[in-house]
């Protein structure tokens, strides 16, 4: 056992009194030791109640023979974090999320890991890290929470992108804050992840779809009963994985990483996901660029509208089987890598076991798509000749091409000040630049920003492209990861107020109409900006991380 090096021979009996201190007993030293790494807090709704899935998984390593260690690590929530100062440091944390996993569990030589993770950069931060530490891995998150609900309880349910539309709404006249205020004790009922496709949900799932995670992991609601049991299966399975050998890298590999994209672009995921799955398949050593991205989506169908893209909240798709169902329809499409191991086991015995029929409504059947295209498009052009990513799936049909002038913002502060003064109007084409990863630093979300536009009544008449990030919950057409990004120069840096800006969704461009005579000499002009950190963590990343196109990898 590989722990055997803090417990084993005449010179580890210092190492030895140590754990008996932690109250091991002589039996113990025989078994398996196994690092159960848990992101409980007290601030993220998603990680409240993490403590009780850790103690299920603790239970389930103990059933099956092995000794569990809990160990902490931190996290940010994205929506607490949204819009201000703090959300630099939401990408980043993916990367500490890493590192402190990395340092614990090699420096304590432990023979298996669970990983308990629920939002946001938290579920990629702890791939990354297991990645590096390589051994039997499984992973169990807190699960998603519950729908709000409307007054009286009819309509369509609510979850906290409903506050940040709201917002937008009031601000336009469109709805009252005593409305808001309903909406504000209701849309988020429950601990766990924000119910709907947002970023958190969208990686659990994947966890399933890259075989690391048990079936259920991402669509079984927190507060739900058998949440603690998938977390005691989790505990279990780990000694299963530790006793034949398999290590996480044996599982997640190219064909784990195809597959992933397939049920990205079927379920129709955060584009968030597009930056933490390209992260992971460098991790793994299966690099991918936005060319895999843009060829798996155009022979994915589009098979499950889950909020924000359509009206459908998350718990519907558990209600008919979940991310198995979504897997079983592609697979029959021939557009799964067979030779896949999950941590079930062979690709082949885990369809078999797990899937059922899609229910054709929930998630449409193979031969009637949503779309014959996956729900994320990339786009290349004069503004992203390293490709920038759209939710295709959530923008009105109305839009899929657009031209309008530019409204050039150098900040999302900015941009947001004039969005809510109502300086924004019909027909614009919003951009928003240094805000990428080196930029910003740590690359924002702009759920504020296109929450307004579509608070405001605009998303069907105004598009906004950034070298930032969007959240899970952005809808519209809302082009993010513009790559290469403003601060090292990229054509975005270029964009001048009122220039004719084209956004071809369909198409795959994105397109500034000036020529490039004009370019050039604008380029020659353009001088990089000041750091914007100069200190902390945040100037640290800005030196280390790669481009969005890249995965705002940090090697």
């Amino acid at each position: 056992m590989r722990s055997d090096q803090i417990k084993r021979g005449v010179a580890r009996a210092p190492h030895r009194s140590l754990l008996k201190a932690d109250g091991i007993t002589d039996e113990e030293m025989e078994r398996p030791f196994i690092a159960v790494l848990n992101s409980r807090n007290d601030i993220i709704p998603g990680h409240t109640e993490l403590d009780k899935i850790a103690d299920a998984v603790k239970a389930g390593v103990r059933m099956a023979g092995g000794v569990p260690f809990e160990i902490s690590t931190i996290g940010v929530c994205d929506g607490i974090a949204m819009n201000h100062d703090g959300m630099h440091y939401s990408l980043v944390s993916r990367e500490v999320v890493a590192d402190s996993l990395e340092c614990a569990v090699q420096g304590h030589a432990f023979d298996g890991l669970v990983c308990i993770p629920n939002c946001d950069k938290i579920v990629p931060g702890m791939v990354l890290g297991a990645l590096r530490v390589n051994i039997p891995t499984v992973f169990v998150s807190g699960g998603p929470m519950l729908p709000g609900v409307q007054p009286g309880g009819c309509g369509p349910t609510t979850d906290l992108n409903t506050l940040f539309d709201g917002a937008g709404k009031v601000a336009a006249g469109a709805m009252d804050e005593a409305e808001l205020a309903y909406y504000e004790n209701t849309a988020c009922p429950t601990c766990g992840s924000c119910s709907g496709m947002f970023t958190a949900n969208s990686m659990n799932c994947l966890c399933e779809a890259l075989g690391i995670a048990l079936p259920g992991n991402g669509t079984v609601p927190a507060v739900y009963s058998e949440r603690l049991r998938l977390a005691k299966h989790a505990g279990m399975k780990v000694m299963e994985l530790v006793e034949k050998g398999v290590r996480l890298t044996d599982i997640l590999n190219g064909a784990a990483v195809h597959n992933a994209m397939e049920c990205d672009m079927a379920f129709g995921g955060s584009t968030n996901t597009v930056l933490h799955l390209t992260a992971i398949a460098k991790a793994a050593g299966c690099p991918i660029t936005m060319d895999d991205w843009e060829a798996a989506s155009a022979r994915t169908p589009h098979l499950v509208k889950l909020q924000p893209s359509g009206p459908r909240p998350l718990i519907d798709l558990y209600q008919v089987g979940g991310v198995p169902v979504v897997m079983g329809e592609l697979a029959q499409l021939g557009l799964l890598d067979q030779s896949a191991l999950t941590c079930v086991g062979p690709l082949p015995e885990y369809l078999e076991k797990c899937c059922k029929p899609a229910d054709g409504e929930v998630c449409r059947k193979a031969d009637n798509p949503f779309s014959p295209q996956g729900a994320l498009k990339v786009l290349h052009g004069n503004i992203a000749p390293n490709g920038a990513i759209v939710k295709k799936a959530a923008v009105d049909p109305s839009m899929m091409r657009h031209t309008g002038p530019a409204r050039v913002f150098n900040s999302e502060e900015e941009a947001c000040a004039a969005i809510n003064g109502g300086a924004i109007n019909g027909g614009d084409v919003v951009v928003i630049r240094y805000e990428g990863p080196k930029g910003g630093p740590g690359m924002r979300e702009m759920l504020t920003p296109t929450s307004a536009i579509c608070g405001m009544g605009l998303s069907s008449s105004v598009a906004l492209i950034t070298d930032g990030r969007f959240s899970g919950a952005t809808k519209g057409p809302a082009v993010g990861h513009v790559s290469p990004e403003a601060a090292a120069g990229g054509p975005i840096a270029l964009i001048q107020e009122g220039d004719s800006v084209t956004v071809d969704i369909e198409g795959g461009a994105l397109t500034l109409n000036v020529s490039e005579e004009e370019l050039e000499a604008r380029r020659a002009a353009w001088q990089p900006p000041a750091p914007k950190h100069n200190h902390g963590v945040l100037a640290k990343y800005a030196k280390m991380v790669s481009s969005a196109d890249e995965g705002a990898y940090v090697s």
